[in-house]
């Protein structure tokens, strides 16, 4: 019943690979437990009950992913989003954080009404072929991006060379290395959950090597969800003042999650022959879903992660995988000391070879015509070197009219690429740079 509702033949998938998957794309963003409630408590949100709505809101929503749209995509709080919401609208615009979950609340109502009446499957349709391309490209430099700077492979530089080569004479480093070339021999010998395997290796290697610490316990009990729970503040959101805020929440979950969507979709193959994803108004609806769920558990903007990639690459097609990945975030509840024990060198490795993997779609961009050609390497770029792909696919979505126009072509610009014009452009206006 479950391989026949999840249509594991149409898709080529079995239990085994999707188990595999399923648990590869958990250890790849397990992280997002620590690391989300550490940057929402710089804006005020306690730590403690954070955490516990940080796993929450990834059960929910990656249930719903697994039960409802039955994609290999899991859900869990956005890194930049929950940023943005710390340190610009807590901290630089001094707004309580009860105000932000508020906007965040509304920003998922209106995912909730436009995915219903299929305004965003339409709008994503209407995406140009080449910028469908550039987003997994992207999101694969932008993943590797994120794993050097994990792995201390990269480091923050100074002003004139923002970043620079880590410390390779030792340390996590040379550890992050030999991860890197040992998922990927395993990946070149076709063995079986090799990212997996290579994570899990790592993990044990450095537990030895004193480069992590070993769990000191392996049970514990969740914080209390009290001191968040149901602290939204709507109606303080609902004012003049506040707009921009929602505003520029919903433009960044919006082209967010089409982005990761369709470059996730591309890499495990269920994009159709006009590069579409089939019904891709259930896993927005997830997404809208999870995001108004975790304003009411008490946590930032959430949709589909871009490191389930790593699960797609150890063979994640279907719903299952994700249904898997829920399964060990509830776990994670009562054993958390346990899996977020795995060090950064661990999932830092995994991203940067996944990262290897999803910039082939780059091959087919039409080198030969610039006006399609220069949005898409801007997307590539600034969604890279902006650390956010929200504004990467905005200046995609801003500069292709201008260039189709600049190459006679205006009147082949659909409607549905004038509306992403506009959300974009009115997230580069509004986004309140000044403050941050």
């Amino acid at each position: 019943m479950l391989s026949k509702y999840f249509q594991f033949q149409e898709h080529g998938a079995n239990y085994r690979s999707e188990v595999l998957g399923g648990i590869t794309t958990f250890f790849a963003m397990a992280y997002i437990i620590v690391v989300n409630p550490a940057i929402l408590a710089a804006g005020g949100i306690p730590k403690e009950a954070s955490t516990t709505a940080t796993i929450l809101a990834a059960v929910i929503g990656t249930l719903v992913m697994a039960l409802y749209a039955r994609r290999p995509f899991a859900i869990a709080p956005y890194m930049g989003e929950n940023a943005f919401i710390a340190f610009t609208v807590c901290l630089g615009m001094g707004f309580g954080w009860e105000k932000a979950l508020g906007a965040l609340f509304i920003s998922g109502v209106i995912f909730m009404l436009i995915t219903v009446l299929r305004i965003r499957s339409w709008i994503a349709t209407a995406i140009p072929d080449g910028l469908k391309r550039s987003f997994a490209g992207g999101i694969g430099f932008f993943i590797m991006f994120i794993g050097l700077n994990e792995t201390g492979l990269i480091r923050l530089g100074i002003a004139g060379a923002p970043v620079k080569i880590g410390d390779l004479s030792g340390g996590s480093p040379l550890l992050a290395v030999f991860a890197i070339v040992l998922i990927s021999i395993l990946m070149i010998r076709r063995i079986p959950g090799a990212i997996l395997i290579g994570m899990l290796v790592t993990t044990v290697v450095a537990f030895f090597t004193d480069h992590a610490l070993a769990p000191q316990q392996f049970v514990s009990l969740p914080p209390s969800l009290s001191p968040v729970l149901f602290h939204l503040d709507i109606r303080g959101a609902l004012t003049f003042d506040f707009l921009p805020v929602i505003l520029v929440l919903f433009v960044m979950a919006f082209v967010d999650t089409m982005g990761t969507l369709i470059g996730l979709s591309a890499r495990a193959g269920l994009l159709d022959k006009d590069n579409n994803l089939p019904e891709i108004e259930k896993p927005m609806m997830a997404d809208a879903v999870a995001t108004t769920s975790a304003a009411l558990l008490g946590t930032s903007t959430t949709g589909a992660f871009i490191e389930s990639a790593a699960g797609i690459e150890a063979g994640a097609r279907t719903g299952f995988a994700s249904l898997v990945t829920a399964g060990m975030f509830l776990v994670c509840l009562f054993l958390a000391p346990i899996f977020v024990a795995v060090p950064a060198v661990a999932y830092g490795a995994a991203l940067i070879v996944v990262g290897f993997l999803m910039i082939t779609p780059l091959r087919d961009l039409p080198f030969h015509d610039y006006a399609d050609l220069f949005p898409a390497v801007a997307t590539i770029a600034v969604m890279a070197f902006s650390y956010n792909i929200g504004f990467g696919m905005a200046t995609g979505f801003v500069l292709y009219p201008i260039f189709q126009i600049a190459a006679r072509r205006g009147r082949s610009i659909s409607a549905g690429a004038w509306i992403l014009f506009v959300i974009s452009a009115l997230l580069f206006i509004f986004y309140p740079y000044e403050r941050m």
